[in-house]
């Protein structure tokens, strides 16, 4: 990487980390240095999580190559649809995998396309070679930090709802989400578990 890019990389964890350290002196106003960091830091984005359903049981099942083989296989499948919605993978941790979109619908769209081709490429594969994933999104201010990583309620609830709640072809979306990004012919199904950071939460019907 280009020293200047390192530069830039880095920057925002350094200041962002110098403002909590301040936060963390005695008699510090607390309410003034959070404005700070938001003015800084926050932003308006689609937070979307995905996982892979099924993962740590196939994992006994199978073996760490066979786990190896399903994320090689799923990166394959999914990153092309998230670069074609215009999203941008921060974090890709074992099964799961990070994506910010600056529009909701095209994140909605996104999620739409990513579990549309799944369906044929599952139809004829043994379920232990199946890709099945979980979807979570979410819409809201949030703070980033450059390209490392998001934080906020609406990326707490997005996180719960794509890789605890959801099921297999799933995707669940917050309130923020339905309000932000209707799309012609899509309905909407209220969940009914709670989930924190968000008042109401939906599974889409496509």
């Amino acid at each position: 990487m280009p020293y200047t890019l390192r530069i830039q990389s880095q920057a925002s964890q350094d200041r962002l980390e110098q403002l909590i350290a301040a936060r963390m002196l005695p008699e510090t106003d607390k309410q003034a240095l959070d404005k700070r960091i938001w003015d800084l830091f926050g932003e308006t984005w689609a937070i979307m999580f995905t996982d892979l359903a099924g993962f740590s049981r196939r994992v006994d099942e199978f073996g760490i190559i066979h786990f190896l083989q399903t994320i090689f296989e799923s990166q394959r499948l999914l990153i092309p649809c998230i670069d074609a919605y215009d999203g941008i993978l921060l974090k890709q941790e074992g099964d799961s995998m990070l994506v910010i979109f600056k529009r909701p619908q095209k994140a909605l769209e996104c999620a739409l396309a990513m579990q549309k081709s799944l369906i044929p490429y599952n139809a004829d594969r043994p379920e232990a070679e199946q890709v099945l994933l979980c979807i979570g999104l979410g819409y809201g201010e949030v703070l980033k930090i450059g390209d490392a990583d998001v934080f906020g309620a609406e990326v707490n609830a997005a996180s719960k709802l794509g890789e605890d709640t959801a099921k297999a072809g799933e995707i669940l979306v917050t309130g923020t989400v339905k309000q932000a990004a209707p799309l012609e012919g899509l309905h909407f199904e209220q969940i009914h578990e709670t989930i924190p950071g968000t008042g109401q939460a939906f599974k889409v019907i496509y």
